[in-house]
């Protein structure tokens, strides 16, 4: 990965965020060659989807939203990681992924108090070699504040585009008169909290994301699903991935999502 991020920094397509100034973990920005890259595969996405599509429109939802959009659909009260410190060099880890690399378990769903018990009784240790704290939950969402005072409205920058598709879905309807099966697209920032840094830009604060939301008669879902599928196997092979690179990795049952009947990831080489 150093090779890769080095190669990049030298051709100007990434370096690492505010440089100058010691960095910020987790932060990068697009030099010439990146901003462009990514402007291409932006472009590529909305007129594939959506300016030659019939099926599908598109809107640009504001970053800050009311906070009660993100209670209600949950982010608030489950939208946590817990976290571990190392009590020396006060490293910070993901609880569950730092036990389940060190016993090969799975912890999913485990509480704060079992995975605290499990790295008191097997006596885990930080990858440094020294004690961990106790686990706390620490929120994905970043929190600022609306107003000119102390105390005034707490708001969160969007971890995720979905919620703005969302709490639109009358908007468009009413202004376009779409009808199932049909599509709402977005392009925009996202921000989260994460506990450990790493994997390049492949794992940072601050992201972009290109997403549908596709709504359909429930009947319909599995052809669908098939259809999609396809079509963003496609649109890889279009913007310049090799067939031969790309994977479909199907996601098990029991590690699906709690909204999701099936999930696909695609990963390219």
């Amino acid at each position: 990965m150093n090779k890769i991020v080095s190669l990049c920094k030298r051709r100007g397509f990434v370096f690492p965020g505010s440089e100058i100034y010691g960095g910020l973990a987790n932060t990068w920005d697009y030099g010439p060659l990146g901003s462009q890259l990514k402007k291409n595969i932006k472009d590529s996405w909305w007129k594939t989807f959506v300016e030659r599509r019939q099926d599908i429109v598109g809107i640009d939802g504001s970053i800050l939203m009311n906070p009660k959009v993100w209670e209600a659909s949950g982010h608030v009260e489950t939208f946590n990681d817990p976290l571990v410190e190392d009590k020396v060099t006060h490293k910070r880890y993901r609880a569950d992924h730092l036990i389940q690399e060190l016993t090969g378990k799975n912890v999913d769903g485990k509480s704060l108090e079992e995975l605290a018990g499990m790295i008191q009784s097997l006596g885990l240790k930080s990858p440094d070699g020294n004690p961990l704290t106790a686990p706390r939950q620490l929120s994905g969402m970043f929190e600022t504040t609306a107003g000119a005072a102390d105390g005034d409205q707490v708001i969160y920058l969007r971890p995720e585009t979905a919620q703005a598709i969302f709490v639109n879905f009358k908007n468009v309807l009413d202004t376009t008169r779409m009808r199932l099966p049909f599509g709402i697209a977005q392009i925009g920032k996202a921000f989260r909290n994460e506990i450990t840094p790493g994997n390049f830009t492949f794992r940072t604060l601050e992201f972009e994301q290109m997403e549908i939301e596709y709504f359909l008669e429930e009947q319909d879902w599995e052809r669908l699903f098939d259809s999609w599928a396809d079509t963003m196997e496609a649109w890889g092979k279009k913007i310049g991935l090799r067939g031969d690179k790309i994977h479909r990795l199907e996601v098990a049952k029991d590690a699906l999502a709690h909204y999701s009947k099936r999930t696909i990831d695609f990963e390219f080489d």
